[in-house]
């Protein structure tokens, strides 16, 4: 009966107790922060550098839609919005712009500028999900995560060329290291899954910041991966499923202050309509369209290239170099030996070296110019994948080789050889000499071998001379790959 009988002014003085103590239950919810993007080994400005001479080749390779474009201002108005909400200290000049591909697919290029396909925009269903491709590519700007990928990247000490840069920072070897690979109608980036989760957790606060509901990001990468499944568009080779995304961006984004997200707009849906009358090309007909200097000429007519771009870099023949005879480059019978951290080479002593045990060069002086070997021999060191066979690390020096330079093609297959013990493989490719004669390149023959090292990884040899003299340089490259030793 007593409880019967709680009084008034006790349930009253409970309640009171229950409201003093609530704060302490439930703590209040703080927005979310961006994070300190950590540093890389190479600053801003050469960054944003790099960034420029990649754009420049994406016009070279891809059509891009026309400044005037409703559909490229529109887009552009979305980047200024997630733009405005990142710290002045800690942003980059972003820049967006629209690929005529009808693929979907979007990519983010290091110092800011950022490509969307016109089939990526025709894919979403809302602003928001726009929105998240959107904020996802300017967070691997904000990380820097091509810059860092250059400090990890594979291919280290990958040359811009076999006839190209010894310098192995300039030319496109750069941006291979950095991710960035141009070929196949696209240009394809190389991210980890642990970037892929870090550009979600930050593009979710980018749009929450700029009055988007993040989970709009993952809703569009899961609907791309249960529509596509593995063989989905370059966008899911391109940026690899961190693990569960739905439930990853739900967990960051539970305990933020609840706001009225945007809903999608008139605009988004003016250009979306916009964009299913664009004329896309599919990723064939692009690659197609390269190769005959197609987009270069088209972008320049349509006024689709920023006027502040500079001239994007020299071909993949590397700087012209005047002729030069084997008479000027023949070696020496004396020899003197090299002596590296990584190995120990002999080399004819009339021959000049350069650079360091992941990237050396041994070369006759009056066959290099500063950008470019036309007689020699480069040494690289690489790392490879432990689950890799010599064979496969074999295709990847190729594939890497390849991927920088257009029109080297391969002579033959790879087939077995022993230098100093080891068992590697050796195999022959055919390119364009740096040296003109008569306004034309000379054909270049180039002898590869790869040999596997004991602590892992493998050191390759490129070996370099205009077709017309291999055979008498043969023998010397031949003595020097036997005095290799390897550590």
């Amino acid at each position: 009966m007593g409880l019967r009988k709680f009084s008034f002014h006790s349930r009253a003085l409970i309640a009171a107790l229950l409201l003093a103590i609530q704060p302490f239950a439930l703590p209040a919810q703080s927005p979310p922060e961006l994070p300190d993007p950590g540093k890389t080994s190479l600053s801003r400005d050469q960054q944003i550098q790099l960034g420029l001479q990649a754009s420049g080749e994406v016009y070279k390779q891809m059509p891009v839609l026309k400044e005037s474009s409703a559909v490229t201002q529109y887009i552009q108005s979305l980047g200024k919005k997630l733009q405005e909400v990142i710290p002045p200290d800690r942003s980059w000049p972003y820049r967006f712009q629209v690929v005529e591909q009808k693929e979907i697919n979007a990519f983010a290029i290091p110092g800011g500028p950022i490509f969307i396909n016109v089939g990526t925009i025709q894919a979403a269903d809302t602003e928001a999900e726009l929105v998240g491709v959107m904020a996802h590519e300017m967070s691997h700007v904000y990380m820097q995560h091509s810059a860092k990928q250059m400090a990890k990247a594979q291919w280290t000490g990958l040359l811009a060329g076999i006839a190209g840069a010894i310098i192995p920072q300039s030319g496109l070897g750069g941006l291979a290291r950095m991710g960035i690979q141009f070929g196949a109608g696209t240009v394809m980036m190389k991210y980890s899954r642990g970037d892929e989760a870090q550009a979600d957790a930050v593009g979710a606060i980018i749009m929450y910041k700029a009055g988007y509901d993040p989970q709009a990001m993952a809703d569009f990468f899961t609907k791309l991966e249960k529509k596509y499944g593995s063989g989905g568009p370059q966008f899911l080779s391109d940026h690899p499923n961190p693990g569960n995304r739905q439930a990853s961006i739900q967990k960051e984004i539970r305990d933020w202050p609840r706001k009225n997200y945007l809903a999608s707009s008139e605009a988004f849906t003016r250009a979306r309509k916009e964009a299913e009358g664009i004329k896309a090309y599919s990723g064939e007909e692009i690659a197609q369209g390269a190769k005959q200097g197609q987009w270069a000429q088209q972008n320049r007519q349509n006024g689709s290239i920023p006027a502040d771009l500079p001239a994007s870099a020299p071909s993949e023949a590397g700087a012209e170099m005047a002729s030069v005879s084997y008479s000027q480059v023949r070696p020496s019978a004396n020899y003197r030996q090299a002596n590296l951290e990584g190995f120990t080479i002999s080399y004819p002593d009339n021959w000049k070296t350069g650079g360091s045990a992941s990237s050396f060069v041994v070369a006759p002086p009056s066959a290099v110019s500063q950008s470019a070997v036309a007689y020699g021999a480069i040494i690289t060191a690489a790392p490879t994948a432990s689950s890799d066979s010599l064979d496969q690390a074999t295709k990847q020096v190729v594939n890497a080789i390849q991927s920088e330079n257009q029109g080297v093609r391969v002579s033959g297959g790879a087939s077995r050889i022993t230098a100093n013990g080891l068992e590697g493989r050796s195999l022959y490719l055919s390119g364009s000499s740096p040296i003109q004669e008569n306004g034309r390149a000379l054909p270049e023959r180039d002898w590869v071998v790869v040999l596997p090292r004991a602590q892992g990884g493998v050191t390759y040899l490129v070996f370099i001379a205009p077709e017309r003299d291999f055979s008498q340089l043969e023998p010397t490259y031949r003595k020097m790959l036997e005095s290799l030793r390897l550590r």
